[in-house]
């Protein structure tokens, strides 16, 4: 079932998000060689509960942290452990937020260190290609505009997109219809209608777009073990323009003028 959510809704989606936003902030003042993953889930498990917010991952289908953390060649759902970053690595940070009721879902990727070029021209065409999908997001189109806009975005630099992975609708739930893949046709899939909530996520592929799951059951990684990128929005289907719910702001204030700042104005020219 695909749930229309009313502005009031939207609002109390909208909250935790920011909290969700300032949650990421506090995940990405430590992120730097040397701290161990499992570090960054206890800093965002911590203060997500201190500012009256559950932390959404969490025990979901059991998983047991309340981060996604997935490093260098991991797509997805990768677990925080005792891996200690390192010079020249990329760190997706998958988190979501429930407060008042309501989901909130987002991730951002970091270089840490000296990152090669190529694969900061990655991180930050992924992130364009999460506003470019957002766009989209408006009443009267369909899903598959969504992943159209992704898709050909992200392909014509040679990179390529998971398929078995896709965005989804959140509110109430974490996970609720539609699936919004970051692939598709114009003018295909479920119509969108003011009111509907998204969570857009391109998950791109610096080399091939095949996958595998590791033996822990959730583990993803690309099956050429090329580092893969991954970006998150949680979005307001609207009439004319999409409404962001979640923010990146709050990361790119601790993150300005340092090595793990996604610059996609400085990379886009590169």
């Amino acid at each position: 079932m695909i749930f229309i959510r009313s502005d009031e809704e939207i609002a109390l989606i909208k909250i935790s998000a920011q909290l969700l936003g300032k949650a990421h902030a506090e995940v990405a003042k430590l992120i730097r060689p040397g701290v161990m993953t499992k570090e960054l889930d206890i800093v965002a498990e911590t203060f997500i509960k201190d500012n009256g917010g559950y932390p959404s991952f969490l025990g979901f289908n059991k998983f047991p942290a309340s981060l996604c953390i997935s490093v260098n060649d991991v797509v997805v759902h990768g677990f925080p452990s005792r891996y200690e970053l390192r010079d020249g690595d990329i760190i997706s940070v998958d988190c979501g937020v429930k407060l008042n009721g309501y989901h909130s879902d987002s991730a951002y990727t970091y270089p840490v260190g000296e990152v090669a070029p190529a694969v900061r021209r990655l991180l930050a065409r992924t992130k364009e290609s999460v506003y470019i999908g957002a766009e989209k997001a408006v009443d009267g189109n369909r899903v598959g505009d969504i992943g159209y806009a992704i898709q050909t975005y992200t392909e014509k630099f040679g990179y390529s997109v998971v398929r078995e992975l896709v965005g989804h609708g959140v509110g109430q739930d974490l996970h609720e219809a539609p699936e919004v893949p970051n692939y598709g046709k114009r003018g295909q899939g479920p119509k969108l209608r003011e009111g509907m909530v998204l969570a857009i996520e391109p998950m791109i592929n610096f080399g091939k777009k095949g996958i595998t799951q590791d033996r822990d059951g959730w583990t993803i990684r690309t099956v050429d073990r090329k580092p893969s990128a991954h970006f998150e929005h949680t979005v307001a289907v609207r009439k004319g323009k999409a409404e962001i719910l979640t923010t990146f702001e709050y990361i790119e204030a601790v993150t300005a003028n340092t090595s793990l700042m996604v610059d996609t104005q400085e990379l886009m020219a590169a």
